[in-house]
């Protein structure tokens, strides 16, 4: 997949609630669920930008009550250098990682390690919540579109994690991966990798992929020592708190 389509992916599979394009920009109301899906893009094929543009799409945040944040992508280069002079500083830069599905089904699952399960269940929302993807992310989820599921993961004869997957075109996304601090260290995220990659190929789906934040060494660690691939990336730039 060529990069741009990358991003279609996750905005395919962790949905803003609205989007509006108004040639330049693409703003997102993200209703409070995050930088993912608050973040205002550059729409293609347009690089220079103007100050006046830039107020503009800042003003448009402003409305929506939301912080000023831009997701950087590939080939935003002009976009970068001209929020960086505007005093924007860098957020979160991300790694997307993607492998095909079929690579990661070698293994058996072991029985009742990872259930599918739509709609989550109480337990799933407890650890999603613990680990502060609250109502304003799960409902992100409902919204997406398209084939998607929850999986919750067990190990030791007890909840584990908790993690999201959805489907856009023929790619599968893994989002909301968590793992309870007393869980971990016995494979869990390896198995929900695994699971999904299972699901994904009943469901449509020939590509896994996911997202980390680079500073997740662990997350980082998993996903390259399962073969997954580096095929994208972005980060944002926001205003300092009181800029």
């Amino acid at each position: 997949m060529s990069a741009p389509s990358w991003y279609e992916v996750i905005d395919g599979t962790w949905p803003a609630a609205r989007y509006h394009n108004d040639g330049i920009w693409t703003l997102r109301d993200g209703q409070g669920g995050g930088s993912r899906v608050s973040a205002t893009t550059q729409v293609a094929g347009d690089p220079e930008i103007t100050p006046q543009e830039l107020e503009r799409a800042e003003d448009g945040m402003r409305r929506m009550g939301q912080p000023l944040i831009f997701m950087i992508r590939q080939g935003d280069t002009v976009l970068d250098e001209k929020l960086q002079a505007r005093g924007y500083v860098i957020k979160d830069p991300v790694t997307i990682y993607a492998c095909p599905a079929a690579h990661l089904t070698d293994e058996p699952l072991p029985r009742v390690t990872v259930l599918n399960v739509w709609e989550p269940l109480a337990i799933m929302r407890e650890i999603w919540m613990q680990a502060g993807i609250g109502a304003a992310r799960m409902a992100i989820m409902d919204r997406a579109h398209g084939p998607k599921t929850g999986l919750l993961g067990r190990t030791r004869d007890k909840p584990a994690g908790a993690a999201f997957v959805a489907v856009h075109g023929n790619v599968a996304m893994v989002h909301a991966v968590e793992v309870l601090a007393h869980q971990r260290r016995h494979g869990m995220g390896r198995w929900f990798m695994r699971g999904a990659a299972f699901w994904a190929l009943d469901n449509g789906a020939d590509t896994l992929s996911v997202m980390c934040t680079r500073q997740n060494a662990a997350a980082n660690a998993l996903y390259t020592s399962l073969g997954m691939q580096a095929v994208g990336q972005y980060h944002y730039r926001h205003l300092p708190d009181g800029a």
